[in-house]
């Protein structure tokens, strides 16, 4: 009796180790888990960056273009922005006349064609409905109308001046972009924006990693700089300026 009580007891020590090795190696999962999420949390993305490339660009059919998930489609509206600037740019083409001499041109065709057709007993040209899609179009204008009203309130929170750092970084872009106004015109700047908006998102998304890491560098290093900066000017600048310049408004 002694032997099986005993031979019993190890049996339940051996259930109780095992049971309490299960609990380490869940609580172990659970900490490992827990210590991976922190890590992931920590890694840096360019302009404070939460969500995957294509959420930014608004999701759906536009960011699918801008991305190049449809490659036929994105290439024909970036072939079709290069043509009409090598058409209105180099060639001094009026837009107007070229739209008047297509349509001219098109018409004819589809005319003589269909009135062919009817002296030969064929079926005249199957001409498809032409018509945009309004998802696209409320797409395009809901993501154009949520950057215009952040750029309206980030200029009204600067010109109540609440942030000198803010404002000198946008009074050096509109100094950079009046520069870039003045040696070419409206159609060339108009046509460099669609062509870096149809590569620069998708070779970031590609080496996002590597481009992340390089701006996290580079941030760091502008913040060092900029704080020798604002040791040695901005606080001796801010200083001079009377108290209630920067004091908050109603």
């Amino acid at each position: 009796m002694a032997e099986e009580h005993k031979h019993e007891e190890s049996i339940m020590e051996k259930i109780a180790e095992k049971i309490h090795g299960h609990d380490n190696s869940s609580s172990s999962d659970s900490d490992d888990e827990k210590k991976a999420s922190s890590i992931k949390t920590k890694i840096y993305r360019l302009f404070g960056r939460e969500k995957p490339v294509h959420k930014v660009f608004g999701g759906g059919k536009p960011a699918d273009i801008f991305l190049w998930r449809n490659k036929k489609v994105s290439g024909g509206v970036l072939g079709a922005a290069t043509l009409s600037w090598i058409l209105f740019e180099l060639l001094q083409y009026n837009l107007l006349t070229l739209f008047g001499h297509i349509s001219i041109l098109a018409l004819a065709v589809l005319f003589l064609w269909s009135s062919a057709t009817t002296f030969i007993h064929k079926k005249p040209p199957h001409i498809p409905e032409v018509h945009i899609p309004e998802e696209v179009v409320l797409q395009l204008a809901s993501g154009l109308r949520i950057e215009i009203n952040r750029g309206f309130t980030l200029l009204r929170h600067i010109a109540l001046g609440r942030d000198l750092k803010k404002f000198l970084m946008v009074i050096a872009g509109l100094w950079v972009l009046s520069k870039v106004g003045s040696s070419c015109n409206f159609l060339t700047l108009v046509y460099s924006a669609t062509v870096l908006l149809f590569t620069v998102p998708v070779l970031y998304e590609k080496y996002e990693d590597k481009v992340d890491d390089f701006g996290e560098k580079a941030m760091k290093e502008i913040k060092k700089q900029y704080a020798v900066l604002d040791e040695k000017v901005l606080s001796k600048v801010i200083s001079k300026i009377p108290k209630g310049a920067f004091k908050k408004k109603d």
